[in-house]
């Protein structure tokens, strides 16, 4: 972990960005197992939201290099990769990156998840999200969160739309997803923005 990013974090651990019922931290190699049996019993679950699978993306070297590239992002402030556990128990149930971290007279990032499938819609992913648009404002000091989905990813509308994001534009053609260019929705979240409901029951 980053030494700007230790000590930021609004939390009581210096490790962990902590929600209602989950916790964030960043993924670390002996997480390798447990991240690769979760996204393979996800796959049919998640390939239509994400960017083609490489044919090698579930192996222990490339989740070596992932975890290497992740490290690199959060030493240079470019961006923050988390895994998403349960409280009661410690599973992993997903995953969640801040990206495209820009400073100066932007101040703001994007962010991205994914859940696994046995855990999609118990609201381990809103939990986590909440607690994140704190981290961010509070923690990471920045001023606005950007947020896309799929026009046909109504799961992931609700989430933003729950959590407090404002839906602000529609962009044409706007990533490449399972091998296809598509539209997306765009949602974001100010700091100034009014605190949802769910969002003042998620910080600290």
């Amino acid at each position: 972990m980053s030494t700007f990013l230790r000590g930021l974090i609004p939390t009581s651990s210096s490790d962990h960005v902590v929600g209602n019922n989950v916790y964030l931290r960043p993924p670390e190699l002996r997480d390798w197992e447990s991240w690769a049996r979760l996204r393979a019993e996800s796959r049919e679950f998640l390939v239509p939201w994400e960017p083609t699978w490489p044919r090698d993306v579930l192996t222990q070297s490339s989740f070596r290099q992932r975890i290497r590239r992740y490290s690199e992002e959060s030493q240079n402030d470019r961006g923050y990769a988390f895994f998403v556990l349960r409280k009661e128990d410690d599973a992993l149930v997903g995953g969640l990156n801040l990206s495209h971290i820009h400073r100066g007279v932007t101040q703001s990032c994007s962010l991205g998840y994914w859940v696994g499938k046995r855990y999609a819609r118990k609201r381990y992913m809103s939990d986590a999200v909440a607690a994140t648009v704190s981290f961010v404002f509070h923690g990471l000091g920045l001023h606005r969160l950007e947020a896309a989905c799929v026009p046909t990813n109504e799961a992931s509308r609700r989430l933003l739309m729950k959590v407090g994001f404002t839906q602000e534009g529609y962009a044409r053609e706007y990533l490449r997803i399972n091998g296809k260019w598509r539209d997306h929705l765009l949602f974001s979240y100010v700091s100034t923005d009014p605190r949802s409901q769910y969002l003042l029951s998620s910080e600290p």
